[in-house]
């Protein structure tokens, strides 16, 4: 498909600083003043989860130690994720959405795709279309959205992060080149730190020199899949459809690390956390499992996927992070990884009672722990798997 000729229109919501907004919405004292949701700095361990604009200005970021944080801006406001407020509003935000396209894919609590194509005989213009969604949103929620109208969503995600906060950013077909060309080639999804390191030493800085880059070179260079995606990407091609929600078939979580990993203790240990939010949905939902699936991406994005499934459907965190953690000894984590990512399928209603397992001990402790963690509004007890202790892994899960 040439880059000048897209058959569809793709809309990006993303709600500006989500969590931080609606803090400010519930809390109006804290408008104006620097705020940070995520861990209590008094520990001094955790992370933040979103700050609002004011704490971006002291270059505080989702992320960060929660004692960096603290150090950079001190006189900050610093409060514990309220996830049932949050949830509330993203349900909110969804039933405008829905009002505007049958077609919407939500790629998180806070952002989400479009397909207005065919809608677009609605609106006086593209701008016109995206100005109501934003209005929409604000009148049902008092919240902003950066939105971002393009051909494919590649350039409509793009086009959202462009100029938050309260954005709108609407890329016509025929500007895709002078769109993407003047950006740094961080901006082109996959590339990261380290690949943006690797570009530029070949004198690629920004998605212009990319593009003069042929096919060829670029498979030679950085391997044929990522090589291919480099190339689709700086043309502006983006094949990917939106797909609505539909009933999962499948559970996962999955992280892209801000710098790779090569400590497999560390990679242990966040897989324990991504288990441990995988088998409280599963809980929650009412549903047992009998296939994991681990997927691990190393920085030249080959991607590997095992899977192993179990004689009785499991829903205790115990025996998915057995499987799990399995599954991680038997891929190279030598190597840097750059994404790490858990999923269960393969649902049942209903568990089959066996004669020689009892796991009524281990799904009693999950289920203590979810009711306490759900009444704290937080992950307040954690296991120990969790903590990162540098190292050799133990010799069991």
């Amino acid at each position: 498909m040439a880059s000048g000729t897209f058959p569809r229109t793709v809309v990006h919501v993303d709600m500006d600083a989500f969590f931080a907004s609606v803090e400010t919405l519930l809390h109006p004292e804290y408008r104006g003043k620097p705020l940070v949701v995520g861990a209590d700095p008094k520990i001094g361990r955790g992370v933040v989860s979103t700050c609002n604009y004011e704490a971006r200005k002291y270059g505080i970021h989702s992320a960060m130690p929660i004692r960096e944080a603290y150090r950079r801006c001190p006189h900050a406001i610093f409060v514990r994720p309220d996830f049932a407020s949050y949830e509330r509003y993203s349900r909110m935000v969804r039933v405008v959405l829905d009002r505007f396209s049958p077609r919407v894919e939500p790629l998180s609590i806070d952002e989400a795709f479009l397909d207005m194509t065919g809608c677009e005989h609605f609106y006086p213009s593209l701008r016109a279309m995206g100005l109501a969604i934003k209005e929409a949103i604000r009148e049902a929620t008092g919240l902003t959205a950066s939105v971002g109208v393009a051909p494919n969503k590649f350039l409509a995600k793009l086009a959202s992060d462009f100029d938050k906060p309260d954005g709108l950013v609407v890329v016509e077909p025929g500007q895709v080149q002078a769109f993407l060309d003047p950006l740094p080639v961080e901006k082109v999804w996959g590339v990261g730190q380290k690949g943006a390191s690797r570009l530029r030493a070949h004198g690629i800085a920004t998605v212009a020199d990319l593009r003069r880059r042929s096919l060829a070179w670029l498979r030679r260079e950085f391997g044929p899949a990522f090589g291919e995606h480099l190339y689709q990407l700086a043309r502006g091609i983006d094949h990917r459809s939106v797909e609505p929600y539909s009933e999962p078939q499948s559970m996962s979580r999955e992280i892209t690390f801000d710098v790779d990993v090569e400590d497999p203790s560390r990679l242990r240990s966040v897989l324990a956390s991504l288990v441990a939010d995988v088998g409280a949905r599963l809980r929650r939902e009412g549903r047992w499992a009998r296939t994991v699936t681990l997927k691990v991406r190393y920085p030249d994005f080959t991607t590997i996927t095992r899977r192993r499934t179990a004689d009785r459907a499991f829903q205790d965190d115990d025996r998915i992070f057995a499987l799990a953690s399995a599954l991680l000894g038997s891929v190279d984590t030598r190597r840097p990884v750059r994404l790490l990512g858990v999923g269960v399928s393969d649902f049942v209603e209903t568990q089959q009672i066996s004669l020689f397992e009892d796991d009524t001990r281990s799904e009693a402790v999950s289920r203590v722990m979810d009711a306490i963690n759900q009444r704290a509004g937080r992950r307040l007890i954690k296991r120990g798997r969790e903590l990162y202790r540098p190292g050799p892994p133990p010799s069991s899960p």
